[in-house]
């Protein structure tokens, strides 16, 4: 703010009086949404430390003491909808003035979290002077030293050697694998209506194959495929892939299927007759349909055949009501409920989508998060520990190719790149 002003050719008294003003007035609460912003994936990765074991996320900042309350305040206030949590014994202040002797107050920090018992391994700051002063107070070497390389005004400092500088926060590039994702959310791969995906799937070992049940032309057999022929006309060379060799294959490997019905009436009895004779057992199955497709009478059915099955519903119509009239909106989710839906599925694209999962869980509802597009959004769901998440698994950086379902004839595409010397 002060090198603002100085550009702008603001006197020196003004100066004071303006940055009087902001100092006072930046953390009301009605402002810390509009004026405090952290970069992008910041409380995402703040939000994977704080999940891992014996692990915590301590903060040290300039700001003086004297802010301390309203400094926390604005914290949980910007971590709430990412389920991040700051407490008054990991937040180190300044005992001095606004931004006094900011480099000593970064070592004493750390200083006092070691008094506290914590070991402190890792130090993250925008500022080279500050992590140049702790370098100095760390001779062994054991704290590793992260520069924010976005902002700062230390131009002419430069950072200790082995500091290891960045611009982004990418939650992909601290997760390694599915196995170190949190086992009680369900994982869904999207689109299993093909040999290539279902091979794919079948490889991995995410235990829930999600396809899309639609009749052929004929209407003798059920197949696989995510658009109706209105939509998507057959294609001279297209090839059906049937439910029926679909849940062979599924069962043999020990897996779980989960059943897009893409229309009700015949196609419903049609699929219940086929995991009826196939046997597949309720903890295996998973039905999800929008409401105006199968309607009431369809969702009694589905509980009448399979009552200890997850019989699911997208929500997206609701979400406006969700925020705008919660208790309209539980009503109506009540309603669904008697139908005998136990799950509820929300449209990752919704852009308050983390609001609608907390509301929906305080209110005792099951969340599936769909339509995940890529990994980092996948691990950012994951990390709110919905009951689900279902993605298309096209995450190349863990060896997973999933290539859609073919919405509107689109697949994902994927380049082979040969080694050196053949």
């Amino acid at each position: 703010m002060e090198q603002l002003l100085e550009a702008l050719d603001v006197s020196a008294g003004a100066r004071k009086d303006i940055l009087a003003w902001y100092l006072k007035h930046r953390w009301a609460p009605g402002a810390i949404r509009e004026m405090h912003h952290p970069f992008r994936g910041v409380l995402e990765v703040i939000r994977w430390f704080q999940f891992q074991p014996n692990t915590a996320v301590g903060l040290v900042t300039g700001r003086p003491e004297t802010l301390r309350k309203d400094t926390l305040r604005s914290l949980n206030e910007l971590g709430k909808p990412y389920r991040v949590k700051f407490s008054d014994e990991l937040l180190y202040m300044n005992p001095r003035g606004w931004e006094e002797g900011v480099a000593d107050v970064k070592v004493a920090g750390l200083r006092h979290f070691r008094e506290l018992g914590y070991r402190v391994f890792a130090f993250i700051d925008n500022e080279p002077a500050n992590l140049k002063a702790v370098a100095a107070d760390d001779p062994k070497k054991e704290v590793l030293l992260l520069h924010a390389n976005t902002i700062f005004e230390s131009k002419r400092t430069r950072a200790p050697r082995g500091t290891v500088r960045g611009k982004a926060y990418r939650l992909a590039d601290l997760i390694p694998g599915e196995e170190a994702l949190p086992t009680r959310v369900q994982l869904v791969w999207h689109g299993v209506n093909d040999q290539h995906n279902l091979r794919q799937f079948l490889a991995s070992e995410v235990r829930w194959a999600e396809v899309d049940a639609r009749l052929d032309p004929t209407g003798d057999r059920v197949i696989l495929r995510h658009d109706s022929f209105a939509k998507t006309p057959l294609a001279p060379d297209e090839r059906w892939f049937p439910l029926s060799e679909t849940l062979d294959r599924i069962k043999a490997h020990g897996r779980a299927i989960k059943i897009d019905l893409k229309t009700g009436g015949s196609l419903l009895d049609s699929v219940l007759q086929l995991v009826k004779d196939k046997g597949v057992s309720d903890g295996d199955l998973w039905f999800n349909a929008n409401i105006e497709r199968l309607t009431l009478q369809g969702f009694q059915k589905l509980i009448a055949a399979h009552p200890n099955a997850v019989i699911q519903c997208p929500v997206d119509f609701l979400l406006p009501l969700i925020l705008a009239a919660p208790e309209q909106a539980h009503s109506n989710l009540e309603m669904l409920t008697g139908w005998g839906i136990n799950r509820f599925s929300v449209n990752w694209a919704q852009q308050d989508w983390r609001t609608v999962l907390d509301q929906m869980e305080r209110w005792g509802y099951e969340v599936n998060i769909y339509n995940v597009p890529d990994l980092e959004s996948f691990l950012q769901a994951v990390l709110l520990l919905p009951c689900s998440v279902t993605s298309d698994f096209n995450f190349p950086q863990w060896h997973f190719y999933g290539h859609g379902s073919g919405e509107n004839g689109d697949r994902y595409e994927y380049k082979v790149r040969k080694a050196k010397g053949l």
